[in-house]
């Protein structure tokens, strides 16, 4: 198998989150971490993952400071896994992510999940760009300014 190839030192804040996040298991872990998931039992029923595969992304998640090992919450000897502060902002990505997948990934009527305001029960609006001034942007009204040495 390749080498990974690391972009820890990259000038783009975009590959070095990928770096972290940017695997299929790790956005995944995220998202049950979200849904309230943290136990490595239940990470592993709901992925279906193999169990060296889930403590190595665990183990980098935990390393990344996006989530860290707490006693359990029942009081036993097992560990559980919670998002740290850090974990936590990567809401808007998770919910932009699941948004573009209920746009593009499924067909009229297909039967999905749907995340809901917990205070009352609703849908989320749409994300937006949002510039200083409070105007929606895209993608043709932003550029990226390298970094100059």
């Amino acid at each position: 198998m390749a080498r990974r190839v690391s972009h820890e030192g990259a000038e783009c804040p975009v590959a070095r989150a990928v770096d972290i996040i940017g695997d299929r298991w790790s956005l995944l872990l995220v998202r049950d971490a979200f849904d309230g998931i943290t136990r490595f039992s239940d990470f592993q029923r709901s992925l279906g993952l193999a169990r060296n595969i889930l403590a190595s992304r665990l183990k980098e998640l935990v390393g990344a400071s996006i989530l860290e090992v707490v006693p359990a919450a029942d009081g036993s000897a097992y560990h559980e896994y919670a998002l740290t502060e850090k974990g936590r902002e990567l809401f808007s990505i998770v919910v932009a992510l699941r948004q573009w997948g209920e746009d593009h990934l499924f067909e009229d009527g297909e039967p999905h999940s749907v995340l809901l305001d917990a205070a009352n029960e609703r849908p989320l609006q749409r994300l937006e760009v949002i510039d200083a001034s409070g105007r929606t942007v895209t993608s043709s009204d932003t550029f990226v300014r390298k970094v100059s040495h």
